[in-house]
């Protein structure tokens, strides 16, 4: 990796950081209730965005640097899985344990159909 590649790396992912951060925040303003649905919406937006990049570099029609700096910087720094599941301790600790489980497995079908999806899309556009 050259010192330039890690350099953009590490700022797609300050980028990403401060991406989730405004999200988050503008889907707390509008939706109140007990679950997470900004993290839900960052974390499936997110594969969706890494499994599109990914097919795209992988079909050669993006640089593998990009998928780098997208993939791993953007979306490493945009996601919160970490998050993800301590929102579904704190709800299983409020005895929520329908959302908690809706957050832990929905998020993870979701997310995993979101990342096909942009596969998917990045064969059609991308070969």
């Amino acid at each position: 990796m050259t010192p330039l590649l890690f350099v953009a790396l590490s700022l797609a992912g300050g980028v990403g950081a401060a991406l989730r951060l405004i999200v988050d925040g503008a889907i707390k303003a509008r939706v109140r209730g007990a679950f997470p649905l900004g993290t839900l919406l960052i974390n499936v937006s997110g594969s969706f965005i890494l499994g599109f990049v990914t097919q795209l570099a992988l079909g050669g029609s993006l640089d593998d640097a990009w998928r780098l700096v997208i993939g791993t910087g953007l979306c490493g720094g945009f996601t919160t899985f970490s998050t993800a599941s301590f929102e579904t301790v704190r709800l299983v600790q409020q005895r929520r344990y329908a959302l908690a489980s809706v957050n832990a497995v929905g998020m993870l079908v979701a997310a995993v159909a979101a990342g096909l999806l942009g596969i998917v899309l990045g064969r059609l556009i991308g070969g």
